[in-house]
């Protein structure tokens, strides 16, 4: 990814906070790489929880298929994370892209964006299926 992740004009971002624990700090003395994918899981998870009514949840869940992560700055002890996410692009077939960008603070520094492909799946079934419309439309 060489573009700077932002969301496009109207699109709803979904917010959420972290408190980086003493767990989450690597040998470097920072953010540990691999809690930023923990946390784009928890993003997402918790974004469509916000928009999906109870029997969509209990009909579908996304697995995910591919990260794709770039760090530019190392998160601290002490600071907060501000995790933002949002769906721009239309779904092919049952995948759907979703973006997040990870921040020192509310328009600072980025320490991570991610753009992370999901498939949706018939929990019954475990097999993909395409996206429906509704979905798409509960992100927009």
């Amino acid at each position: 990814m060489s573009r700077l992740l932002q969301p496009p004009s109207g699109c709803p971002v979904f917010r959420l906070d972290f408190a980086p624990t003493r767990d989450d700090i690597d040998e470097n003395g920072h953010v540990n790489n691999v809690v930023y994918l923990r946390w784009a899981q928890e993003l997402g998870v918790a974004h469509w929880r916000s928009v999906a009514p109870p029997e969509a949840l209990a009909t579908w869940a996304w697995i995910a298929l591919r990260h794709e992560v770039d760090y530019r700055r190392a998160l601290l002890p002490g600071e907060t994370a501000h995790g933002r996410t949002w769906v721009a692009e239309a779904a092919e077939g049952p995948r759907f892209n979703r973006f997040i960008r990870i921040d020192a603070a509310p328009g600072t520094a980025m320490c991570a964006q991610i753009v992370t492909t999901w498939v949706l799946i018939e929990r019954a079934t475990g097999r993909p299926r395409r996206v429906p419309e509704w979905i798409l439309e509960a992100f927009a």
